[in-house]
């Protein structure tokens, strides 16, 4: 291992810790309680953003629970670097925000379409105005169940395009780019699937109000819940050993396959930034941080990285498809994402290669012979493709028959259809 990789993987280690989290939010709360502040979140609303209209009809439970004041921005949808295929972001988040309100007993119905741009500027008008009124919480919910039913009617009342655009520049002024965003003392929380996260973190402050219920609003389902019978059937995980999202959704995907009987196919691409899609450095460092929580939360050990992204990924797939014939395949897979997500492994160099694959319980000089190779190149884009023709483009996403998600969040998605098919 080189001084700069073993150097960058130390610095790694020391950004997602808790450690530095702990002292962070001490000093952060030190600083509001010494100038007699409130608790106080910023919270970001993109009218035509799905998950966005789901936050709206939690929020105001979430402010009579909380000692809290929430300052509203109206926001713009994210720039193009954060959303390279847009269509298929409106399409596919619209899909799972329905999803995710079933799931969660909220309203929302995906219309099959956008609302149009005139649609979403009336809305935007009206939610101004509430803002200005103090009644953003009692009225954007109901906003936004006009403007995705196609009911909301007239011209907007006002052009509030400034005011989106002051919204947005503060979005990305505190580190962040998507709509439904709280920003709390210095950290996101991303729509009702991370509010939780700065539920707990205020009831630790004491800011919880007397005889507010202890439970989330909403808790993050876990995977597997159960177990069944889905003999025969196939859960298809589209991987990339980039993502440390499909680093701690590895063990839990084993774990469902196992627990319904289902086939684990392992389908592997190359990650996006290799795929010619931009990851900024504020979407890098909103992902590593969101996946640090996730792993604590989940105990999963993180942050001792060794970012593979270039040669060592595809080092990594040359051997992938060796490895699956040993009937290794998943062993393989974990231990590249673990040593690369939590062990500072180099995978670019061969002695990073070994330690791998022997963590894997392979044999390194039967292995040697595959590494470098180009055979897997064609399977990755095939895998590619059918993502691409499913309607999802990023890692870790999931496939039981026709239902397909994206997420490492979305696997009791993937458990109700092996129940199904489970009977």
């Amino acid at each position: 291992m080189s001084l700069k990789t073993a150097l960058v993987s130390r610095l790694a280690a020391f950004f997602t810790s808790e450690q530095r989290l702990t002292r962070s939010r001490t000093m952060q709360e030190k600083r509001r309680a010494s100038s007699g502040a409130a608790h106080t979140a910023d919270y970001f609303h993109d009218a035509g953003d799905p998950y966005a209209h789901l936050m709206a009809q939690v929020l105001p439970d979430f402010a009579a629970r909380y000692d809290i004041d929430l300052k509203i921005h109206l926001a713009g949808p994210p720039p193009d670097w954060a959303a390279p295929e847009r269509e298929r972001l409106e399409t596919y988040s619209r899909e799972d925000a329905d999803r995710l309100a079933k799931r969660a007993g909220l309203s929302f119905r995906d219309p099959g379409k956008q609302p149009s741009a005139e649609s979403i500027a009336a809305a935007n008008a009206a939610l101004a105005a509430a803002i200005d009124k103090g009644n953003f919480l009692t009225d954007a919910a109901g906003i936004g169940v006009a403007l995705w039913s196609g009911t909301l009617s007239g011209a907007p009342a006002a052009d509030v395009s400034a005011r989106l655009s002051e919204g947005s520049a503060r979005r990305e002024e505190l580190g962040h780019y998507l709509g439904a965003t709280l920003n709390y003392a210095g950290e996101w929380y991303w729509g009702v699937d991370r509010l939780h996260y700065l539920e707990t973190r205020l009831a630790e402050l004491g800011a919880r109000k007397p005889g507010a219920p202890d439970a989330a609003i909403f808790a993050p389902p876990l995977a597997p819940a159960g177990t069944g019978n889905a003999k025969g059937a196939e859960l298809h995980w589209y991987l990339s050993f980039r993502s440390p999202y499909t680093y701690i959704s590895a063990l839990r995907a084993k774990a469902l396959a196992d627990a319904y009987g289902a086939e684990l196919k392992l389908r592997f691409v190359l990650p996006m930034v290799m795929r010619g899609l931009p990851v900024p450095r504020m979407k890098g460092r909103y992902i590593t941080l969101d996946t640090a929580r996730e792993a604590r939360r989940l105990g999963i050990p993180f942050g001792k990285i060794a970012d593979p992204v270039g040669r060592p990924v595809e080092r990594g797939y040359s051997l992938l498809p060796w490895a699956r014939g040993q009937g290794r395949g998943f062993e393989y897979c974990h231990a590249f994402l673990a040593a690369v997500w939590s062990q500072g492994v180099d995978a670019g160099s061969d002695a990073g290669m070994r330690q791998i694959v022997e963590m894997a319980g392979l044999d390194w000089s039967a292995a040697r012979p595959h590494l470098d190779s180009d055979g897997w190149r064609a399977e990755a884009e095939a895998n590619r493709a059918e993502m691409m023709q499913l309607g999802v483009w990023g890692v870790p996403s999931f496939r039981v028959g026709d239902v397909i998600t994206w997420g490492q969040d979305r696997l009791w998605l993937i458990e109700d259809e092996l129940k199904r098919i489970s009977g």
